[in-house]
Protein backbone atom coordinates (compact mmCIF):
# COMPACT_ATOMS: atom_id res chain seq x y z
CA UNK A 1 0.00 0.00 0.00
CA UNK A 2 1.46 3.40 -1.09
CA UNK A 3 1.77 6.10 1.64
CA UNK A 4 2.17 10.01 2.02
CA UNK A 5 4.08 12.78 4.16
CA UNK A 6 3.82 16.59 2.94
CA UNK A 7 6.59 17.46 1.84
CA UNK A 8 6.48 20.65 3.87
CA UNK A 9 10.11 21.41 3.95
CA UNK A 10 10.28 22.08 0.28
CA UNK A 11 6.84 23.92 0.67
CA UNK A 12 8.12 26.33 3.17
CA UNK A 13 11.70 26.65 1.04
CA UNK A 14 9.38 27.76 -2.00
CA UNK A 15 7.25 29.71 0.36
CA UNK A 16 9.99 31.66 2.20
CA UNK A 17 13.26 31.29 0.55
CA UNK A 18 12.17 31.47 -2.90
CA UNK A 19 8.67 33.58 -3.27
CA UNK A 20 9.10 35.23 -0.01
CA UNK A 21 6.11 35.28 0.91
CA UNK A 22 6.40 37.05 4.28
CA UNK A 23 6.97 40.28 3.33
CA UNK A 24 4.27 40.43 0.27
CA UNK A 25 1.99 39.31 2.59
CA UNK A 26 2.22 42.27 5.11
CA UNK A 27 2.34 44.25 1.86
CA UNK A 28 -1.26 43.12 0.83
CA UNK A 29 -2.41 43.89 4.29
CA UNK A 30 -2.71 39.76 5.37
CA UNK A 31 -1.80 41.09 9.19
CA UNK A 32 -2.45 37.39 10.30
CA UNK A 33 -0.49 35.50 8.17
CA UNK A 34 2.72 35.57 9.86
CA UNK A 35 5.11 32.78 9.88
CA UNK A 36 4.51 31.32 12.68
CA UNK A 37 0.50 31.14 11.34
CA UNK A 38 1.41 29.68 8.29
CA UNK A 39 3.78 26.77 9.97
CA UNK A 40 0.66 26.14 12.49
CA UNK A 41 -1.60 25.80 8.97
CA UNK A 42 0.83 23.78 7.40
CA UNK A 43 1.73 21.42 10.13
CA UNK A 44 -2.35 20.84 10.79
CA UNK A 45 -3.09 20.21 7.07
CA UNK A 46 -0.02 17.62 7.10
CA UNK A 47 -1.18 15.90 10.28
CA UNK A 48 -5.25 16.11 8.93
CA UNK A 49 -4.07 14.56 5.27
CA UNK A 50 -1.47 12.46 6.22
CA UNK A 51 -3.45 10.25 9.33
CA UNK A 52 -7.27 11.03 8.04
CA UNK A 53 -7.24 11.81 4.15
CA UNK A 54 -4.32 8.72 2.98
CA UNK A 55 -4.97 5.73 4.68
CA UNK A 56 -8.97 5.87 2.61
CA UNK A 57 -7.06 6.59 -0.11
CA UNK A 58 -7.36 2.58 -1.22
CA UNK A 59 -10.73 2.44 0.36
CA UNK A 60 -12.29 4.62 -1.87
CA UNK A 61 -10.69 3.07 -5.17
CA UNK A 62 -11.46 -0.49 -3.88
CA UNK A 63 -15.31 0.22 -2.76
CA UNK A 64 -16.34 3.07 -4.96
CA UNK A 65 -19.54 4.93 -4.43
CA UNK A 66 -22.79 3.12 -5.03
CA UNK A 67 -26.28 4.40 -6.70
CA UNK A 68 -29.62 3.67 -5.54
CA UNK A 69 -31.74 3.73 -8.24
CA UNK A 70 -34.74 3.97 -6.27
CA UNK A 71 -33.91 6.97 -4.28
CA UNK A 72 -31.30 8.32 -6.89
CA UNK A 73 -28.80 8.94 -3.87
CA UNK A 74 -25.32 8.15 -3.64
CA UNK A 75 -23.47 6.77 -0.78
CA UNK A 76 -19.50 7.91 -0.61
CA UNK A 77 -17.51 5.55 0.36
CA UNK A 78 -16.40 4.18 4.07
CA UNK A 79 -15.19 6.82 5.86
CA UNK A 80 -15.35 10.04 3.43
CA UNK A 81 -18.57 11.15 5.61
CA UNK A 82 -16.28 11.10 8.68
CA UNK A 83 -13.59 12.80 7.01
CA UNK A 84 -15.11 15.45 5.64
CA UNK A 85 -16.54 16.49 8.50
CA UNK A 86 -13.46 16.80 10.32
CA UNK A 87 -12.72 18.73 7.45
CA UNK A 88 -15.05 21.09 7.95
CA UNK A 89 -14.62 21.46 11.23
CA UNK A 90 -11.59 22.17 11.11
CA UNK A 91 -12.09 25.28 9.59
CA UNK A 92 -10.62 24.09 6.33
CA UNK A 93 -13.40 24.69 3.97
CA UNK A 94 -13.26 29.01 4.55
CA UNK A 95 -9.22 28.88 5.11
CA UNK A 96 -8.49 31.49 2.72
CA UNK A 97 -12.29 33.09 2.17
CA UNK A 98 -13.38 36.31 4.15
CA UNK A 99 -14.11 36.49 7.89
CA UNK A 100 -17.29 38.29 7.00
CA UNK A 101 -18.12 35.58 5.22
CA UNK A 102 -17.38 32.72 7.70
CA UNK A 103 -13.58 32.45 6.72
CA UNK A 104 -10.41 32.61 7.81
CA UNK A 105 -8.95 35.39 5.76
CA UNK A 106 -5.56 33.73 4.96
CA UNK A 107 -3.97 34.44 1.65
CA UNK A 108 -5.22 32.20 -1.47
CA UNK A 109 -1.71 31.52 -1.91
CA UNK A 110 -1.95 29.40 1.93
CA UNK A 111 -4.91 27.41 -0.18
CA UNK A 112 -2.36 26.07 -2.60
CA UNK A 113 -0.36 23.59 -0.69
CA UNK A 114 -3.08 22.18 1.29
CA UNK A 115 -4.98 21.59 -2.05
CA UNK A 116 -1.92 19.75 -3.34
CA UNK A 117 -1.61 18.25 0.09
CA UNK A 118 -5.31 16.76 -0.17
CA UNK A 119 -4.61 15.39 -3.72
CA UNK A 120 -1.40 13.49 -2.80
CA UNK A 121 -3.40 11.95 -0.34
CA UNK A 122 -6.75 11.04 -1.27
CA UNK A 123 -7.49 12.85 -4.96
CA UNK A 124 -10.97 11.41 -5.16
CA UNK A 125 -12.00 12.22 -1.79
CA UNK A 126 -10.71 15.82 -2.48
CA UNK A 127 -13.23 16.13 -5.70
CA UNK A 128 -16.03 17.15 -3.28
CA UNK A 129 -15.06 20.19 -1.87
CA UNK A 130 -12.70 21.14 -4.66
CA UNK A 131 -15.74 22.63 -6.81
CA UNK A 132 -17.24 24.82 -4.26
CA UNK A 133 -14.44 27.11 -4.54
CA UNK A 134 -15.52 27.83 -8.01
CA UNK A 135 -19.24 28.20 -7.23
CA UNK A 136 -18.17 30.42 -4.77
CA UNK A 137 -15.94 32.73 -7.11
CA UNK A 138 -19.01 33.13 -9.26
CA UNK A 139 -21.39 33.86 -6.96
CA UNK A 140 -19.10 36.24 -5.19
CA UNK A 141 -18.44 38.20 -8.67
CA UNK A 142 -21.21 37.44 -10.42
CA UNK A 143 -24.51 36.88 -7.86
CA UNK A 144 -27.05 39.19 -6.65
CA UNK A 145 -26.32 40.54 -3.23
CA UNK A 146 -29.63 38.18 -1.71
CA UNK A 147 -27.67 35.44 -3.85
CA UNK A 148 -24.26 36.23 -1.82
CA UNK A 149 -26.27 36.63 1.23
CA UNK A 150 -28.18 33.19 1.32
CA UNK A 151 -25.68 30.80 -0.72
CA UNK A 152 -21.89 31.88 0.27
CA UNK A 153 -21.87 31.49 3.79
CA UNK A 154 -22.88 27.85 4.03
CA UNK A 155 -20.75 27.03 0.73
CA UNK A 156 -17.89 28.85 2.51
CA UNK A 157 -18.54 26.61 6.15
CA UNK A 158 -18.71 23.61 4.03
CA UNK A 159 -22.52 22.74 5.11
CA UNK A 160 -23.39 22.60 1.34
CA UNK A 161 -20.99 21.78 -1.97
CA UNK A 162 -21.04 23.36 -5.43
CA UNK A 163 -21.01 21.94 -8.71
CA UNK A 164 -20.47 23.39 -12.35
CA UNK A 165 -22.86 21.61 -14.27
CA UNK A 166 -22.03 22.55 -18.00
CA UNK A 167 -21.48 19.43 -20.01
CA UNK A 168 -24.47 17.49 -21.92
CA UNK A 169 -24.70 14.09 -23.86
CA UNK A 170 -24.04 15.64 -27.58
CA UNK A 171 -22.36 18.88 -26.27
CA UNK A 172 -18.44 19.01 -24.62
CA UNK A 173 -16.32 21.76 -25.23
CA UNK A 174 -18.46 23.36 -27.72
CA UNK A 175 -21.30 24.40 -25.12
CA UNK A 176 -23.08 26.78 -28.18
CA UNK A 177 -24.79 23.81 -28.18
CA UNK A 178 -26.31 23.13 -25.07
CA UNK A 179 -30.06 22.09 -24.83
CA UNK A 180 -30.91 22.90 -21.20
CA UNK A 181 -33.43 25.38 -21.38
CA UNK A 182 -34.68 28.22 -18.62
CA UNK A 183 -38.29 29.33 -18.45
CA UNK A 184 -39.47 32.37 -16.39
CA UNK A 185 -41.63 31.69 -13.35
CA UNK A 186 -43.75 34.53 -11.89
CA UNK A 187 -42.14 34.78 -8.58
CA UNK A 188 -38.93 35.95 -10.65
CA UNK A 189 -37.12 32.70 -10.13
CA UNK A 190 -36.54 30.21 -13.30
CA UNK A 191 -37.59 26.67 -14.57
CA UNK A 192 -34.28 24.37 -15.47
CA UNK A 193 -35.13 21.60 -17.70
CA UNK A 194 -32.37 19.56 -19.42
CA UNK A 195 -29.54 16.67 -18.35
CA UNK A 196 -26.38 17.72 -18.04
CA UNK A 197 -23.19 14.58 -17.61
CA UNK A 198 -20.17 14.11 -16.15
CA UNK A 199 -20.97 16.18 -13.31
CA UNK A 200 -18.75 15.86 -10.16
CA UNK A 201 -20.13 15.87 -6.81
CA UNK A 202 -23.42 15.93 -8.36
CA UNK A 203 -24.86 13.92 -5.58
CA UNK A 204 -23.48 12.70 -2.38
CA UNK A 205 -24.06 12.14 1.24
CA UNK A 206 -21.70 14.56 2.81
CA UNK A 207 -24.10 17.46 3.22
CA UNK A 208 -27.45 18.56 3.34
CA UNK A 209 -27.80 20.48 0.22
CA UNK A 210 -25.32 20.56 -2.81
CA UNK A 211 -25.78 23.94 -4.75
CA UNK A 212 -25.70 23.30 -8.49
CA UNK A 213 -24.61 26.08 -10.80
CA UNK A 214 -26.57 25.36 -14.33
CA UNK A 215 -25.57 26.55 -17.62
CA UNK A 216 -28.72 27.17 -19.57
CA UNK A 217 -30.78 29.07 -22.53
CA UNK A 218 -33.70 31.68 -22.07
CA UNK A 219 -36.35 31.62 -24.47
CA UNK A 220 -35.72 34.82 -26.11
CA UNK A 221 -31.65 33.48 -26.44
CA UNK A 222 -29.51 34.27 -29.19
CA UNK A 223 -27.99 31.42 -30.72
CA UNK A 224 -24.51 30.01 -30.29
CA UNK A 225 -22.45 30.51 -26.99
CA UNK A 226 -23.77 34.36 -26.80
CA UNK A 227 -26.98 32.49 -25.84
CA UNK A 228 -25.67 30.85 -22.54
CA UNK A 229 -26.59 31.87 -19.29
CA UNK A 230 -26.16 30.97 -15.35
CA UNK A 231 -28.28 29.77 -13.19
CA UNK A 232 -27.72 28.39 -9.47
CA UNK A 233 -30.65 25.83 -8.23
CA UNK A 234 -29.94 24.28 -5.03
CA UNK A 235 -30.68 20.55 -4.65
CA UNK A 236 -33.13 21.44 -1.95
CA UNK A 237 -35.02 24.82 -2.83
CA UNK A 238 -33.72 27.89 -0.89
CA UNK A 239 -36.15 31.26 -0.79
CA UNK A 240 -34.52 34.54 -1.26
CA UNK A 241 -34.77 34.73 2.81
CA UNK A 242 -32.63 31.83 3.23
CA UNK A 243 -35.25 29.56 4.12
CA UNK A 244 -34.48 25.94 2.43
CA UNK A 245 -37.73 24.08 1.73
CA UNK A 246 -38.47 20.96 -0.53
CA UNK A 247 -36.88 18.31 -2.82
CA UNK A 248 -36.31 20.46 -6.19
CA UNK A 249 -37.38 19.22 -9.09
CA UNK A 250 -33.24 17.49 -10.14
CA UNK A 251 -31.95 14.44 -9.06
CA UNK A 252 -29.34 12.23 -10.09
CA UNK A 253 -30.07 9.67 -13.18
CA UNK A 254 -27.19 7.55 -12.91
CA UNK A 255 -23.31 7.44 -11.79
CA UNK A 256 -20.27 6.63 -14.15
CA UNK A 257 -17.86 3.61 -14.14
CA UNK A 258 -14.58 4.56 -14.23
CA UNK A 259 -10.94 3.97 -14.86
CA UNK A 260 -9.64 5.87 -11.53
CA UNK A 261 -10.93 8.21 -9.07
CA UNK A 262 -13.87 5.81 -8.30
CA UNK A 263 -14.04 7.26 -4.73
CA UNK A 264 -15.67 10.45 -6.36
CA UNK A 265 -19.16 10.25 -7.73
CA UNK A 266 -19.84 11.62 -11.24
CA UNK A 267 -23.14 11.88 -12.23
CA UNK A 268 -25.67 12.17 -14.86
CA UNK A 269 -27.84 15.20 -13.63
CA UNK A 270 -31.98 15.74 -14.24
CA UNK A 271 -33.46 18.83 -14.00
CA UNK A 272 -36.76 18.71 -14.94
CA UNK A 273 -38.58 22.02 -14.44
CA UNK A 274 -36.08 22.72 -10.77
CA UNK A 275 -36.45 26.25 -9.72
CA UNK A 276 -33.49 28.26 -10.18
CA UNK A 277 -31.96 31.65 -9.65
CA UNK A 278 -30.28 33.85 -12.67
CA UNK A 279 -26.43 34.48 -12.05
CA UNK A 280 -25.85 37.90 -13.33
CA UNK A 281 -26.78 39.30 -16.57
CA UNK A 282 -28.78 37.37 -19.21
CA UNK A 283 -26.87 35.85 -22.09
CA UNK A 284 -23.75 36.21 -20.18
CA UNK A 285 -23.68 33.27 -18.41
CA UNK A 286 -19.86 32.25 -19.91
CA UNK A 287 -18.23 35.13 -18.65
CA UNK A 288 -19.15 33.55 -15.17
CA UNK A 289 -18.68 30.30 -15.77
CA UNK A 290 -14.53 31.36 -16.63
CA UNK A 291 -14.82 32.33 -13.57
CA UNK A 292 -15.59 29.23 -12.49
CA UNK A 293 -13.36 27.47 -14.57
CA UNK A 294 -10.17 29.14 -14.79
CA UNK A 295 -10.16 28.20 -10.77
CA UNK A 296 -11.05 25.01 -11.54
CA UNK A 297 -8.00 24.23 -14.02
CA UNK A 298 -5.31 25.62 -11.31
CA UNK A 299 -6.77 23.10 -8.99
CA UNK A 300 -6.68 20.05 -11.24
CA UNK A 301 -3.25 20.82 -12.18
CA UNK A 302 -2.25 20.85 -8.21
CA UNK A 303 -3.92 17.26 -8.48
CA UNK A 304 -1.11 16.51 -10.68
CA UNK A 305 1.67 17.69 -8.45
CA UNK A 306 -0.30 15.90 -5.55
CA UNK A 307 -0.03 12.88 -7.41
CA UNK A 308 3.29 13.24 -8.45
CA UNK A 309 4.59 13.68 -5.11
CA UNK A 310 2.92 10.80 -3.47
CA UNK A 311 4.27 8.80 -7.02
CA UNK A 312 7.52 9.61 -6.13
CA UNK A 313 8.16 9.10 -2.32
CA UNK A 314 7.27 5.57 -2.82
CA UNK A 315 9.53 4.78 -5.79
CA UNK A 316 12.19 6.42 -3.96
CA UNK A 317 11.36 4.50 -0.68
CA UNK A 318 10.98 1.51 -2.87
CA UNK A 319 14.32 2.06 -4.99
CA UNK A 320 16.26 2.75 -2.02
CA UNK A 321 15.52 -1.27 -0.29
CA UNK A 322 15.23 -2.92 -3.66
CA UNK A 323 17.54 -5.27 -4.26
CA UNK A 324 18.50 -6.03 -8.06
CA UNK A 325 22.15 -6.54 -9.56
CA UNK A 326 24.71 -4.72 -9.18
CA UNK A 327 25.93 -0.86 -10.07
CA UNK A 328 27.77 -1.06 -13.73
CA UNK A 329 30.67 -0.02 -12.27
CA UNK A 330 31.29 -2.18 -8.72
CA UNK A 331 29.12 -2.94 -6.26
CA UNK A 332 28.04 -0.13 -4.12
CA UNK A 333 26.90 -2.32 -1.27
CA UNK A 334 29.35 -5.13 -0.97
CA UNK A 335 27.68 -6.32 2.74
CA UNK A 336 24.29 -6.86 1.07
CA UNK A 337 23.53 -9.49 -1.95
CA UNK A 338 22.91 -6.66 -4.03
CA UNK A 339 22.86 -3.50 -4.50
CA UNK A 340 19.48 -1.45 -4.23
CA UNK A 341 18.21 -0.65 -7.72
CA UNK A 342 18.88 3.56 -6.96
CA UNK A 343 22.56 3.25 -7.93
CA UNK A 344 21.06 2.31 -11.42
CA UNK A 345 21.19 5.21 -14.02
CA UNK A 346 17.92 4.54 -15.45
CA UNK A 347 15.95 4.26 -12.69
CA UNK A 348 18.04 7.79 -11.64
CA UNK A 349 16.77 9.23 -14.50
CA UNK A 350 13.04 8.43 -13.72
CA UNK A 351 13.43 9.59 -10.07
CA UNK A 352 15.20 12.40 -10.61
CA UNK A 353 12.20 13.52 -13.72
CA UNK A 354 9.42 13.45 -11.66
CA UNK A 355 11.63 15.16 -8.66
CA UNK A 356 12.28 18.14 -11.15
CA UNK A 357 9.00 18.16 -12.64
CA UNK A 358 7.20 18.19 -9.16
CA UNK A 359 9.30 20.52 -7.55
CA UNK A 360 9.46 23.24 -10.30
CA UNK A 361 5.55 22.49 -11.29
CA UNK A 362 5.10 23.42 -7.19
CA UNK A 363 6.51 26.75 -7.79
CA UNK A 364 4.49 27.63 -10.84
CA UNK A 365 1.67 26.78 -8.70
CA UNK A 366 2.39 28.51 -5.91
CA UNK A 367 3.49 31.48 -7.98
CA UNK A 368 0.25 31.67 -9.50
CA UNK A 369 -1.49 31.40 -5.92
CA UNK A 370 0.79 34.66 -5.07
CA UNK A 371 -0.59 36.76 -8.39
CA UNK A 372 -4.32 35.88 -7.25
CA UNK A 373 -3.44 37.43 -4.21
CA UNK A 374 -1.61 40.80 -5.78
CA UNK A 375 -4.64 40.97 -8.66
CA UNK A 376 -7.19 40.92 -5.17
CA UNK A 377 -5.17 43.18 -2.91
CA UNK A 378 -2.53 45.09 -4.38
CA UNK A 379 -2.23 48.95 -4.03
CA UNK A 380 -1.36 49.73 -7.47
CA UNK A 381 -3.78 49.21 -10.20
CA UNK A 382 -1.91 48.28 -12.88
CA UNK A 383 0.37 45.42 -10.58
CA UNK A 384 -3.09 44.38 -10.02
CA UNK A 385 -4.03 44.28 -13.63
CA UNK A 386 -0.32 42.70 -14.49
CA UNK A 387 -1.01 39.77 -11.88
CA UNK A 388 -4.69 39.04 -13.30
CA UNK A 389 -2.84 39.21 -16.81
CA UNK A 390 0.00 36.87 -15.89
CA UNK A 391 -2.21 34.27 -13.67
CA UNK A 392 -4.76 34.05 -17.22
CA UNK A 393 -1.95 33.29 -19.05
CA UNK A 394 -0.13 30.91 -16.99
CA UNK A 395 -3.63 28.76 -16.04
CA UNK A 396 -3.76 26.97 -19.04
CA UNK A 397 0.08 25.94 -19.04
CA UNK A 398 -0.75 24.87 -15.25
CA UNK A 399 -3.27 22.63 -16.37
CA UNK A 400 -2.35 21.02 -19.35
CA UNK A 401 1.34 20.59 -18.02
CA UNK A 402 1.03 19.44 -14.78
CA UNK A 403 -1.75 17.26 -15.41
CA UNK A 404 0.43 15.53 -18.12
CA UNK A 405 3.22 15.47 -16.06
CA UNK A 406 1.09 13.84 -13.37
CA UNK A 407 0.49 10.98 -15.86
CA UNK A 408 4.09 10.62 -16.96
CA UNK A 409 5.56 10.64 -13.26
CA UNK A 410 3.33 8.17 -12.18
CA UNK A 411 4.36 6.30 -15.12
CA UNK A 412 8.01 6.68 -14.10
CA UNK A 413 7.44 5.77 -10.43
CA UNK A 414 5.20 2.66 -11.56
CA UNK A 415 7.96 1.88 -13.56
CA UNK A 416 10.81 1.93 -10.29
CA UNK A 417 8.35 -0.87 -9.44
CA UNK A 418 8.57 -2.99 -11.43
CA UNK A 419 5.99 -6.12 -11.77
CA UNK A 420 4.98 -5.02 -8.45
CA UNK A 421 4.16 -1.39 -9.56
CA UNK A 422 1.68 -3.36 -11.55
CA UNK A 423 -0.14 -5.03 -8.45
CA UNK A 424 -2.99 -3.56 -6.36
CA UNK A 425 -0.60 -4.10 -3.44
CA UNK A 426 1.63 -1.47 -3.47
CA UNK A 427 -1.18 1.24 -4.38
CA UNK A 428 1.15 2.52 -7.94
CA UNK A 429 -1.77 1.31 -10.35
CA UNK A 430 -4.21 3.58 -8.93
CA UNK A 431 -2.17 6.60 -8.26
CA UNK A 432 -1.34 5.90 -12.36
CA UNK A 433 -5.37 5.33 -13.01
CA UNK A 434 -6.47 8.11 -11.06
CA UNK A 435 -3.72 10.88 -13.00
CA UNK A 436 -5.33 10.19 -16.44
CA UNK A 437 -8.84 12.04 -15.51
CA UNK A 438 -6.81 15.26 -14.77
CA UNK A 439 -5.69 15.38 -18.16
CA UNK A 440 -9.12 15.44 -19.56
CA UNK A 441 -11.60 17.13 -16.94
CA UNK A 442 -12.03 21.37 -16.73
CA UNK A 443 -10.60 21.21 -20.67
CA UNK A 444 -8.16 18.08 -22.11
CA UNK A 445 -5.07 18.88 -22.38
CA UNK A 446 -5.78 20.09 -26.60
CA UNK A 447 -8.44 22.89 -25.13
CA UNK A 448 -5.72 24.00 -23.06
CA UNK A 449 -3.27 24.54 -25.43
CA UNK A 450 -5.90 26.42 -27.78
CA UNK A 451 -6.69 28.36 -24.90
CA UNK A 452 -3.47 29.64 -24.36
CA UNK A 453 -2.26 29.99 -27.85
CA UNK A 454 -5.92 31.63 -29.03
CA UNK A 455 -7.38 33.72 -25.82
CA UNK A 456 -4.15 34.29 -23.93
CA UNK A 457 -1.66 35.06 -26.52
CA UNK A 458 -3.26 35.73 -30.32
CA UNK A 459 -5.64 37.57 -28.70
CA UNK A 460 -4.03 39.89 -26.18
CA UNK A 461 -1.00 40.42 -28.41
CA UNK A 462 1.10 38.07 -26.11
CA UNK A 463 0.59 40.86 -23.21
CA UNK A 464 1.07 37.42 -20.76
CA UNK A 465 4.08 36.13 -22.38
CA UNK A 466 5.49 39.47 -22.54
CA UNK A 467 4.84 40.15 -18.73
CA UNK A 468 6.73 36.60 -18.20
CA UNK A 469 9.76 37.47 -20.19
CA UNK A 470 10.26 40.45 -18.30
CA UNK A 471 10.06 38.58 -15.05
CA UNK A 472 12.92 36.61 -16.73
CA UNK A 473 14.94 39.39 -18.12
CA UNK A 474 14.69 40.93 -14.45
CA UNK A 475 15.95 38.31 -13.01
CA UNK A 476 18.62 37.43 -15.20
CA UNK A 477 20.04 40.82 -14.81
CA UNK A 478 19.72 40.61 -11.47
CA UNK A 479 22.29 37.61 -11.43
CA UNK A 480 24.57 38.31 -14.29
CA UNK A 481 27.57 38.53 -12.18
CA UNK A 482 26.84 35.36 -9.87
CA UNK A 483 29.49 32.98 -11.32
CA UNK A 484 27.17 30.08 -9.56
CA UNK A 485 24.39 30.95 -11.52
CA UNK A 486 26.10 31.48 -14.74
CA UNK A 487 25.06 28.01 -15.90
CA UNK A 488 21.48 28.37 -15.55
CA UNK A 489 21.45 31.96 -16.92
CA UNK A 490 22.72 31.19 -20.47
CA UNK A 491 20.52 28.84 -21.61
CA UNK A 492 17.41 30.50 -19.80
CA UNK A 493 18.13 33.69 -21.82
CA UNK A 494 18.50 31.91 -25.01
CA UNK A 495 14.86 29.69 -24.08
CA UNK A 496 13.45 32.89 -23.62
CA UNK A 497 14.30 34.38 -26.42
CA UNK A 498 13.44 31.56 -28.60
CA UNK A 499 10.04 31.65 -26.95
CA UNK A 500 9.29 34.86 -28.24
CA UNK A 501 10.65 34.38 -31.54
CA UNK A 502 8.20 30.78 -31.76
CA UNK A 503 5.22 33.18 -30.93
CA UNK A 504 5.85 36.07 -33.13
CA UNK A 505 6.02 33.41 -36.29
CA UNK A 506 3.36 31.09 -35.06
CA UNK A 507 0.80 34.34 -35.29
CA UNK A 508 2.76 36.24 -38.43
CA UNK A 509 1.64 32.69 -40.02
CA UNK A 510 -2.09 32.61 -38.56
CA UNK A 511 -2.60 36.38 -39.86
CA UNK A 512 -2.62 34.20 -43.26
CA UNK A 513 -4.25 31.09 -42.43
CA UNK A 514 -5.97 30.54 -38.89
CA UNK A 515 -5.30 26.50 -39.24
CA UNK A 516 -2.13 27.62 -37.91
CA UNK A 517 -3.05 28.59 -34.19
CA UNK A 518 -4.51 25.28 -33.33
CA UNK A 519 -1.35 23.34 -35.09
CA UNK A 520 1.01 24.87 -32.70
CA UNK A 521 -0.92 24.88 -29.70
CA UNK A 522 -0.01 21.43 -28.05
CA UNK A 523 3.81 21.84 -29.04
CA UNK A 524 3.42 25.90 -28.06
CA UNK A 525 1.88 24.37 -24.63
CA UNK A 526 5.21 22.22 -23.35
CA UNK A 527 7.76 24.20 -24.92
CA UNK A 528 6.26 27.55 -23.01
CA UNK A 529 5.89 24.83 -19.85
CA UNK A 530 9.56 23.53 -19.60
CA UNK A 531 11.01 27.37 -19.93
CA UNK A 532 8.42 28.20 -17.13
CA UNK A 533 10.11 25.53 -15.36
CA UNK A 534 13.33 26.18 -16.35
CA UNK A 535 12.99 29.43 -14.82
CA UNK A 536 11.80 28.51 -11.35
CA UNK A 537 14.56 25.97 -11.26
CA UNK A 538 17.37 29.01 -11.87
CA UNK A 539 15.75 30.99 -9.05
CA UNK A 540 15.32 27.74 -6.97
CA UNK A 541 19.06 27.25 -7.19
CA UNK A 542 19.73 31.33 -6.72
CA UNK A 543 17.22 31.13 -3.43
CA UNK A 544 18.84 27.90 -1.97
CA UNK A 545 22.53 29.72 -2.05
CA UNK A 546 21.39 32.47 -0.56
CA UNK A 547 19.29 30.79 2.37
CA UNK A 548 20.22 29.39 5.35
CA UNK A 549 19.38 25.49 4.32
CA UNK A 550 21.54 22.70 4.63
CA UNK A 551 24.59 22.56 2.34
CA UNK A 552 22.92 18.96 1.20
CA UNK A 553 19.51 20.47 0.42
CA UNK A 554 21.41 23.36 -1.47
CA UNK A 555 23.44 20.42 -3.16
CA UNK A 556 19.88 18.29 -4.16
CA UNK A 557 18.34 22.06 -5.43
CA UNK A 558 21.47 22.39 -7.96
CA UNK A 559 22.10 18.77 -8.82
CA UNK A 560 18.20 18.55 -9.30
CA UNK A 561 18.33 21.88 -11.61
CA UNK A 562 21.24 20.64 -13.92
CA UNK A 563 19.85 17.56 -14.26
CA UNK A 564 16.74 19.60 -15.40
CA UNK A 565 18.33 21.58 -17.88
CA UNK A 566 20.70 18.64 -19.12
CA UNK A 567 17.82 16.00 -19.24
CA UNK A 568 14.04 17.89 -19.50
CA UNK A 569 14.45 21.47 -20.97
CA UNK A 570 16.26 19.90 -24.24
CA UNK A 571 12.18 18.79 -25.25
CA UNK A 572 11.88 22.00 -25.83
CA UNK A 573 14.28 20.93 -29.56
CA UNK A 574 11.51 19.04 -30.59
CA UNK A 575 8.33 21.19 -29.68
CA UNK A 576 10.21 23.86 -31.32
CA UNK A 577 10.86 21.99 -34.55
CA UNK A 578 7.57 20.73 -34.67
CA UNK A 579 5.97 24.20 -34.45
CA UNK A 580 7.98 25.59 -37.14
CA UNK A 581 6.79 22.86 -39.66
CA UNK A 582 3.51 24.46 -39.46
CA UNK A 583 0.06 23.43 -40.55
CA UNK A 584 0.84 21.50 -43.79
CA UNK A 585 1.49 17.95 -42.37
CA UNK A 586 -1.34 17.85 -40.21
CA UNK A 587 -4.04 19.30 -43.54
CA UNK A 588 -2.56 17.53 -46.14
CA UNK A 589 -4.75 14.59 -45.84
CA UNK A 590 -8.11 14.39 -47.39
CA UNK A 591 -10.57 13.63 -44.28
CA UNK A 592 -11.73 10.13 -46.93
CA UNK A 593 -7.94 8.91 -46.27
CA UNK A 594 -7.53 8.47 -42.94
CA UNK A 595 -9.15 4.94 -43.23
CA UNK A 596 -6.83 4.09 -46.53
Amino acid sequence: MSSYSAPLADIRFALYDVLGVEPLFATLGYADASRDIIDAVLEEAARFTGTVLAPLNSVGDEIGCTFDTGSHDVTTPPGFRQAYSQFVEGGWTGLTAAPELGGQGMPHTLGVPLNEMINAANLAWGNFPLLSHGAIEALKHHGEAWQQDVFLKPLIEGRWTGTMCLTEPHCGTDLGLLKTRAEPNSDGSYAITGTKIFITAGEHDLTDNIVHLVLAKLPDAPPGAKGISLFVTPKFKVARDGNVGERNALHCGSIEHKMGIKGSVTCVMNFDGAQGYLVGQPHKGLQAMFTMMNTARLGVGLQGIGLSERAYQNALRYARERLQSRSLSGPKFPDKPADPIIVHPDVRRMLLTVKALTEGSRLLALHAGTLIDVAQRGADPQQRADAETLVSFLTPISKACQTEWGVENTYHALQCFGGHGYIREHGMEQLSRDARITTLYEGTTGIQALDLMGRKTAATQAAGLKLFLAEIETFAKANDGDAALAEFIKPLRDKASEWAMLTRDILERASKNPEEIGAASYDYAFYSGYVVLAYWWSRSVAAANASSQSEDFKRAKRETARFYFARILPRTLAHAAIIRTGAAPLLALDEALFGA
